[in-house]
């Protein structure tokens, strides 16, 4: 008998097809697929995977759609920590969060303008805005267009 799939835990299954390094990176995402999630709802780490993107808390039996390998997908995680920094930034310092040897607050540091990622985000989301502006007027003239012909017949 073989020593079995030490390196490669449950890719093994593939033998000795594939390369090491790819059954290596499927088995650590086999593995991580495989583990208990923290439910979104009630906070317990009891969700698991029914099927691709679909996951099932075993206590408050929630069914919802996430990641195909995880309830959230890597790219949200990044994309909503980065929001959540930028937001952060956006309000500013806590009144009196720094204090010198004296005790007084930065007050010069609380007043400082937004940073440039800051401001890049707001710029971003005001050009997303009117992105979504136009679109929607574009629709609502297409719309009027096809209506007025279907009258015109």
């Amino acid at each position: 008998m073989g020593k079995g799939t030490k390196k490669v835990g449950s890719s093994g299954r593939w033998g000795p097809r594939y390369g090491v390094k790819t059954r290596m990176q499927v088995a650590a995402i086999e593995k991580r697929q495989r583990e208990l999630h923290t439910c979104p709802r009630c906070g317990q780490d009891r969700v698991k995977r029914l099927g691709t993107g679909i996951w099932k808390c075993r206590r408050c039996e929630v069914i919802f759609a996430g990641g195909a390998y995880l309830p959230k997908a890597a790219k949200v995680i990044k994309a909503g920590e980065e929001i959540a920094s930028v937001a952060a930034a956006a309000k500013g310092p806590a009144p009196g969060f720094m204090k010198d040897k004296k005790g007084k607050a930065e007050a010069a540091l609380a007043a400082a303008e937004p940073t440039k990622k800051v401001k890049k985000a707001r710029k971003d989301l005001a050009e997303k805005a009117e992105a979504a502006k136009a679109r929607a007027a574009h629709a609502d003239e297409t719309k009027r267009k096809k209506v007025k012909k279907t009258e015109e017949r």
